[in-house]
């Protein structure tokens, strides 16, 4: 742990992130620093607090005077306790998402989401945490056989375990899975969870590291190489995201699960957008249309006050990010 900064109190407006280093909670822990008025302190958790991979987070404005990393792996109950101590909130970012087929699933993708969501619920129950918000996915929503055809998923749906276990995608159970064990927790003591079900996120990176969610949104670009499903797609700026995770903590009223998704846009339309802004990508020549469409509806956390990018806006910034980074040239 580093050594704390002189204003770190229990009366301070102090905040946890956890999985501090990741694509999504970094953008979160910046928007938190830059709320001096609100964030005294905020308290990060990451694997190794000297892995280069972390250097993004000591260089974001106000990060000296108010940041705190602890080493901790959710797994861990002890470091995890010892980061959530002395917080009024806490965000549940953490949680392995495989860029491939697990080994063993139920220890790589599982365990470590619905342990380590409740070892965090745990310490924050401990440390009489105000309010805890759990970072889902619309993959814990739309594997549900049983939901009409046709109409855009919302908070009500939720994917069907069994469906998920037998179809091996082990992702989707483990977000399952996880966010039905944070509901029943706050059923059983009583504590003001809510939780966030994001679509594919994409946008800036802070930073040289390609996040699982940008990998699946190139394969999506590239199709087989010659075609691609001309599927609907709901892309999520990392900004706006990190945004409704802000939502669904400050605003008293928030409660339950809330979709995150963005207008849907066919693909042959996202890639003509990116075409103009970068042509040599290997994008496909022909489109097959997709019948079968999910789409989202996120009019819960817009009523919440959520709001989000154009996607013409996000994919610039993204490929300029990408370009500027080197992983794409």
């Amino acid at each position: 742990m580093e050594a704390p900064p002189a204003t770190a109190s229990r009366s301070a407006a102090a905040v946890c992130v956890t999985g501090a280093g990741g694509f999504l909670a970094s953008r979160l822990v910046e928007l938190l620093l830059s709320s001096r008025d609100h964030y005294v302190v905020v308290h990060g958790t990451v694997r190794d607090i000297g892995d280069g991979k972390n250097a993004h987070l000591k260089a974001l404005e106000n990060a000296g005077e108010r940041l705190r990393l602890f080493k901790a792996d959710v797994l861990d109950y002890g470091g995890v306790a010892a980061a959530i101590a002395g917080c009024d909130g806490v965000f549940h970012v953490a949680s392995p998402v495989p860029s491939g087929r697990p080994t063993n699933p139920e220890e790589d993708v599982i365990a470590p989401a619905v342990t380590g969501t409740l070892n965090v619920l745990r310490a924050s129950y401990e440390a009489k945490v105000k309010r805890v918000v759990v970072v889902s996915s619309v993959a814990a929503v739309f594997n549900n056989p049983k939901w009409p055809k046709g109409k855009p998923f919302n908070e009500d749906s939720w994917s069907d375990e069994e469906l998920c276990r037998k179809s091996e995608e082990w992702y989707n159970l483990s977000k399952t899975l996880a966010e039905r064990e944070a509901f029943a927790y706050a059923a059983k003591t009583g504590m003001d969870i809510v939780t966030v079900c994001p679509g594919l996120v994409i946008g800036p990176l802070m930073k040289p590291t390609v996040p699982t969610s940008i990998k699946m949104f190139f394969d999506y670009m590239k199709g087989d190489g010659e075609t691609a499903e001309n599927r609907l797609m709901s892309v999520l700026d990392v900004r706006d995201v990190a945004d409704a995770l802000l939502l669904a903590y400050e605003k008293p009223e928030a409660s339950g699960r809330y979709l995150c998704s963005s207008t849907p846009r066919k693909l042959s339309d996202i890639i003509n957008i990116s075409k103009s802004l970068y042509p040599n990508f290997p994008y496909p020549k022909r489109f097959v249309e997709e019948e079968d469409t999910i789409t989202f509806s996120s009019e819960k956390l817009r009523k919440l006050g959520w709001t989000f990018r154009p996607i013409e806006e996000t994919i610039k910034n993204s490929f300029e990010s990408y370009i500027a980074s080197g992983i794409l040239t």
